[in-house]
């Protein structure tokens, strides 16, 4: 399995939440030192418009700390505009602008070699019953993806699903909802980011929603995080989480991905830098555990599907 990771530039800036500020927003010129300076980071998930001010700049920076890009993070919620929704906009000119941007952060894609747009579709939903028409929402949303992504079909667009945040409810809250979606654009490069924390929050089961997505060959990009199941807290990779963590990573071995890794983590008040280390060495050590399993052995305790059985082979492990 691939040790490919990254951060996403975002992580790397001002901390802030409803209450108060953890630290302040830095340029792009320091998060990209400060990601250089973390072991094991070898590339960047670049954020789509905010650090394409100057491109030239991004190009430079890149280069000169030898990082390269896992993706481009579109971020189709914007402050001041776009405000309930823009691929499910109920008006026709957001809609159409939203599409005109997600084709232009997809020509930066390719410009980056990374070919690969990934987006949270945050905005996308309503707060309360009655508040919008379900039908009507979801054909919008998947007619401005299908035009965006027929237009640059070598670049695969990953559509990351979340439960809630900044919405009550998502229009894709889960995997099994993305998949549905992507199956009814029914385009080979509208595929998924599987965010671990993000299917932790839903109730899922991450190693079986890998297998549920690489199975309709929709598994296309991974997020890493972890959180206590309640919020999408943005912690350190096994904190919470341990066996989960271990069963992810023995099934995405299994599946054969070979991709970016690339972190959402929130370090609040802690060093950045510091914390980003602990990521890094955490995510390593859950894949050597991981590693450690028999698949022979653990096809034997598929069989007997035994828990006393299992759970004493998997704490052997340790």
């Amino acid at each position: 399995m691939t040790n490919k990771l990254a951060i996403i530039t975002g992580f790397l800036g001002g901390v802030r939440n409803r209450y108060m500020v953890y630290q302040d927003d830095r340029n792009l010129a320091e998060k990209i030192r400060m990601a250089a300076e973390v072991e094991n980071i070898s590339g960047l998930e670049v954020c789509y418009p905010a650090d394409f001010e100057d491109k030239d700049q991004l190009l430079k920076l890149l280069s000169h700390y030898q990082l390269e890009v896992s993706a481009v993070n579109f971020r189709s919620r914007r402050t001041g505009k776009w405000l309930r929704g823009s691929f499910s906009s109920q008006k026709a000119h957001e809609r159409k602008e939203v599409v005109e941007d997600l084709k232009a952060a997809m020509a930066l894609a390719v410009e980056l070699a990374c070919r690969r747009i990934t987006t949270c579709p945050l905005n996308e939903g309503h707060d309360y019953p009655f508040e919008i028409n379900y039908g009507q929402a979801l054909d919008f949303f998947e007619e401005t993806v299908s035009e965006a992504a027929s237009a640059y079909p070598d670049v695969k667009l990953c559509i990351e699903y979340k439960m809630n945040d900044p919405r009550a409810r998502c229009l894709l809250g889960n995997a099994g909802e993305t998949l549905a979606f992507c199956q009814r654009i029914g385009l080979p490069n509208v595929g998924v980011t599987l965010d671990f924390g993000h299917a932790i929050q839903a109730g899922e089961r991450p190693a079986q929603s890998a297998v549920m997505l690489a199975r309709a060959e929709r598994l296309f990009y991974v997020h890493l995080n972890d959180n206590d199941k309640f919020w999408d807290w943005d912690m350190i990779p096994g904190a919470y989480n341990f066996w989960e963590f271990i069963e992810f990573f023995y099934y995405l071995e299994k599946l054969g991905y070979n991709d970016w890794f690339a972190y959402d983590v929130t370090p609040k008040e802690i060093d950045t830098v510091g914390n980003f280390e602990v990521v890094t060495s955490n995510t390593l050590k859950l894949m050597e555990i991981a590693s450690r399993l028999d698949p022979e052995r653990m096809d034997e305790l598929w069989v007997k599907r035994d828990p006393s059985k299992s759970v004493k082979y998997l704490y052997s492990m340790l």
